[in-house]
């Protein structure tokens, strides 16, 4: 499968502004429950996802900026299998922060999360099925 330069930039920018993005939800979720004294067990998962999401997602960050200055991504298998070990982590952690303040907004981030995934899959595999298929030419008279 040949991917265009361009599209692989693209996806190095994503995946950096994706990892970011988890670290601040992270820290926005587990900074309050630092000054607890017990934590209850949705409070746990949550700092306990987030005490390994982060320094992973830390770690890709800094590995997409390599990427970014070579202008591809990296074939490691490590990386790749750390990207989905850091977002599921961070997944958890976020519906279990919910779920800390309230049982629905757990379920309704879950249920949300799931759906988004397809929104996401939907869009861009639509996106590129339609950039393989011949446009048709406009006859001007």
């Amino acid at each position: 499968m040949n991917i265009e330069p361009e599209q692989q930039q693209e996806w190095i920018r994503q995946n950096s502004l994706e990892y970011g993005g988890l670290i601040a939800i992270g820290l926005v979720l587990v900074q309050p429950l630092m000054t607890e004294d017990t934590l209850d067990v949705t409070a746990k998962i949550c700092v306990v996802a987030f005490a390994v999401a982060i320094p992973l997602l830390a770690a890709l960050v800094m590995v997409g900026r390599q990427e970014a200055f070579r202008g591809r991504p990296t074939p490691s298998v490590l990386v790749s299998a750390a990207k989905g070990f850091a977002e599921g982590c961070a997944f958890i952690g976020i519906v279990a922060g919910f779920w800390h303040i309230t049982w629905i907004a757990g379920v309704a981030m879950l249920g949300a999360g799931f759906i988004a995934l397809g929104v996401h899959s939907a869009g861009y595999w639509r996106l590129e099925r339609d950039r393989l298929l011949p446009r048709p030419t406009r006859r001007t008279s």
